[in-house]
């Protein structure tokens, strides 16, 4: 029991750190080398949970030599244009102009349901709206509007409008203080503390989250058997 418990958890750390290497991505935003990357891991890392029989070594050594073929095809992507062509495949534009291309469709197996279903999560239920549709190599489609189908914004209508978009800094998060982004906030915590007593709140524990944007706007939750 205590070695499968070990194994599981080494293997376990093992392809976190893989999967972490990989980048911050979602299934579906994974590209074709990633996500055969994926399932060769996962068939790997069970065999030497369950087989007690094969040494540990021998279900590690084959994870870290695809971990680091991945990481060198990453490197030859990042360095040669014609090598991430041919190991994540190109863009392919299935509208142009308003008009399906067919042809392009079927190369890629890209069904007209598949299509309709992109179309209505991006909130267009109408081919005549879209000028230009991308299929990108994670199997997603970029749709680019006709100019008349555009939401409306003030740049399109000539308004002048202040530029009151600002990035919230999270200080307090489920009743713990994130230090470094008080620090780099330009905040210490006689500030935050005093942000707390306005609010008459004696902990930081109370919080359940607490954000400062740029121009010093607050934003406090508290828990909610604190309210």
């Amino acid at each position: 029991m205590i070695t499968a418990f070990c194994r599981t958890i080494i293997l376990y750390f093992l392809l976190m750190v893989g999967l972490r290497l990989m980048g911050k991505r979602q299934i579906g935003e994974l590209e074709p080398s990633e996500l055969v990357l994926t399932l060769i891991i996962s068939d790997l890392a069970s065999v030497p949970m369950q087989d007690f029989g094969i040494p540990l070594v021998h279900g590690v050594f084959p994870i870290v030599t695809l971990l680091c073929l991945s990481m060198l095809l990453s490197f030859f992507s990042l360095k040669s244009i014609r090598f991430r062509a041919i190991v994540c495949g190109q863009p392919t534009v299935i509208i142009r102009e308003g008009r399906v291309l067919q042809q392009n469709m079927a190369r890629n197996r890209f069904t007209v349901d598949e299509l309709f279903e992109q179309l209505r999560s991006q909130g267009y239920s109408d081919l005549s709206s879209v000028k230009y549709a991308i299929l990108e190599t994670s199997g997603q489609v970029s749709i680019l509007p006709y100019t008349k189908a555009s939401p409306v914004t003030p740049q399109v209508m000539n308004l002048e409008v202040p530029d009151d978009v600002t990035l919230p800094v999270l200080l307090i998060n489920d009743g713990h203080v994130m230090t470094d982004n008080l620090r780099a906030s330009g905040y210490d915590r006689k500030w935050l503390d005093r942000q707390l007593s306005d609010r008459r709140l004696t902990s930081p524990r109370q919080v359940f989250l607490l954000t400062v944007d740029e121009s010093g706007g607050v934003v406090c939750v508290t828990k909610e058997a604190a309210a």
